[in-house]
């Protein structure tokens, strides 16, 4: 088993912090640029458990829509054009475009959210 990336761990801490969050305070309390990484939370734990969006749709149905508005609203257009795909186009290039969706999104952190973990 190969051991997980930078960002697969990056995803993994961040969501945690995110979803610890979300249950204390509810989803409308999140900022845009925490509500994105918890849909891409969503996203990467449905493709690396199951291989598909399905699974991401059946914790969270609305987690594609709601990171497309979330990335265009922090003006990050590759994470939108990316959550844009129609679902099965995103399950392909998923894991092509997973570091570069990461790195566009750590690079919107706000101030204020990093170092936390």
């Amino acid at each position: 088993m190969a051991l997980p990336s930078d960002n697969e761990t990056w995803v993994i801490e961040k969501g945690d912090r995110i979803i610890q969050k979300k249950a204390r305070s509810g989803f409308e309390n999140l900022t845009p640029w925490e509500s994105l990484v918890y849909c891409l939370w969503v996203a990467d734990y449905g493709m690396r458990n199951a291989g598909d969006l399905e699974t991401a749709k059946d914790i969270y149905a609305d987690f594609q829509s709601i990171a497309q508005q979330a990335a265009k609203k922090l003006s990050l257009p590759l994470t939108h054009e990316s959550f844009s795909m129609a679902q099965h186009t995103l399950e392909e290039k998923y894991f092509d475009r997973f570091d570069a969706i990461c790195n566009e999104i750590k690079s919107a952190e706000p101030r204020e959210l990093r170092g936390r973990d």
